[in-house]
């Protein structure tokens, strides 16, 4: 457990992919990171994209984030309906300012782009919102996982392997 008193947030919105929430949930526990799971605050369980429901343990409102040292932005659909709430924006932008490692995966760069943070990055994303990552400035690639500096950011599902071992890495660099 080499990351014991590190702490987590994993974002959660409706229509989240289970899979992008769920493996990096475990897989962090695994290394001893208390993981919390914040909602928007627009309901008390949220369903993925197969129907597994999930409960946050708060809502984005409640967040001191100086608290916690990553952020998880999973996909699906859940990222656009995360950046209709101005709380869950400003979290993302604020651990990117303060130097806190923020991971995204799938759709999740939609919550990049509304958070302004991706001017001159290197990112990558699900080919779907590729020109939507371009036009909020990104240098995007198409590779399973691209690091700059603080920002993750991979694809699919597929590269969870690899997107769960660099948000790992990050953590024990911070």
């Amino acid at each position: 457990m080499k990351l014991t008193g590190k702490k987590a947030i994993i974002l959660v919105e409706d229509i989240y992919n289970e899979f992008e929430v769920w493996i990096p949930y475990y897989r962090l526990k695994e290394e001893g990171v208390e993981v919390v799971v914040v909602g928007s605050g627009s309901a008390s369980e949220y369903h993925g994209k197969y129907g597994i429901p999930i409960r946050p343990d708060i809502n984005a409102s409640q967040v001191q984030f100086d608290d916690f040292d990553a952020i998880v932005i999973p996909g699906g659909y859940a990222p656009d309906k995360m950046r209709i709430h101005p709380e869950m924006v400003g979290l993302v932008k604020d651990m990117f300012n303060k130097g806190k490692v923020v991971a995204s995966i799938c759709h999740g760069g939609w919550m990049l782009a509304s958070a302004g943070i991706l001017k001159d990055k290197k990112t990558t994303s699900y080919i779907g919102i590729k020109d939507d990552m371009i036009n909020a400035g990104a240098r995007w690639e198409d590779a399973e996982l691209v690091r700059d500096g603080n920002l993750i950011t991979s694809r699919k599902p597929e590269d969870l392997p690899a997107f769960c071992r660099a948000l790992i890495q990050a953590m024990q660099e911070a």
